[in-house]
């Protein structure tokens, strides 16, 4: 029997859950998935998986197993691509993470140009604020908007936006408009959940960056949910201005304590050190360099 397609076979029985689903995937019957996964345990004299009549689950051993068989597979996978790169160019299907409100407003209207390009690489774009790891295996690629760049992975600045403070004229003719950072105390304050600040905002304070904590009136992970609640006169939101453009645009929001805007925040793309990097990764990396310096995009 085939070894390599044999871990093939016996990770995405771990990824998927089921010999069934592997099966129909595969075009094999699940008796031959079953013998896949028997063979390696024979090869390696223990259990990987552990089977019931509900459920399949890995062994210790299997865990360790799957984590390396993982590895070898996107590494030699990492290689073809980039051997044929050379020759055909880059090619495979890249899936991107990032932000809600970015990757609607700029990313999507990246990847359709990156598309016309490069043909061969098909994206799927995942959009949520959570922070993502991704030595998980669920994404190839990370866009964040943090000035905290993660330990571990290639951090690739690709533009800078900028964090301000916001609130709508009805709101500050109500409430008075806040004038240094301590004043935020007396006023409604809105949350962004699954920041990389937790439930801090930031600021810059003569050059000198600045963590305020408040207590949230009302708090959402989604920048335009925050911008219209802001807009019907809620309390003050804090997100980057690519969020609050259109807002700022017909005078439903107008920005306050513009003193202590952080004016250049980076807008990385992360992927993971490895031995090969994938010419699908580094050829979308490059073109939204490109993109966003061809345009002077600051997504301001």
């Amino acid at each position: 029997m085939d070894k390599f397609k044999s871990m093939q076979v016996f990770c995405r029985v771990v990824e998927l859950g089921s010999f069934t689903a592997v099966a129909r995937e595969w075009d094999l019957s699940p008796t031959m998935v079953g013998k896949h996964v028997t063979y390696l345990e024979k090869q390696l004299g223990l259990s990987l998986l552990t089977r019931t009549t509900r459920r399949i689950s890995l062994t210790e051993a299997g865990r360790g197993y799957y984590q390396r068989s993982k590895q070898l597979l996107e590494d030699l996978e990492e290689l073809e691509n980039s051997v044929s790169a050379l020759g055909e160019g880059a090619r495979g299907t890249l899936v991107v993470a990032a932000p809600i409100d970015f990757g609607l407003m700029y990313l999507v209207p990246a990847i359709t140009l990156f598309r016309q390009s490069h043909p061969n690489i098909t994206v799927s774009l995942g959009l949520e604020n959570r922070f993502i790891d991704l030595s998980s295996g669920d994404y190839d690629l990370s866009i964040r908007i943090t000035d905290t760049p993660h330990h571990g992975m290639i951090a690739k600045r690709i533009t800078t936006t900028e964090l301000c403070t916001f609130a709508s004229p009805g709101y500050l003719a109500a409430q008075g408009e806040p004038q240094i950072i301590a004043d935020l105390h007396r006023h409604r304050c809105l949350g962004y959940i699954n920041t990389p600040h937790s439930n801090h905002w930031l600021f810059h304070d003569q050059g000198q960056p600045v963590e305020f904590k408040c207590r949230w009136q009302f708090a959402s992970n989604n920048g335009t949910a925050l911008c219209e609640a802001a807009a019907m006169d809620m309390g003050i939101i804090q997100v980057p201005s690519t969020t609050a453009r259109p807002y700022l645009a017909d005078g439903r929001l107008r920005e306050i304590l513009l003193d202590y805007c952080v004016r250049d925040l980076p807008v990385y793309a992360f992927y993971l050190q490895r031995r090969f990097i994938p010419a699908k990764i580094t050829a979308f990396v490059s073109f939204l360099q490109d993109y966003f310096a061809s345009q002077q995009l600051t997504v301001a």
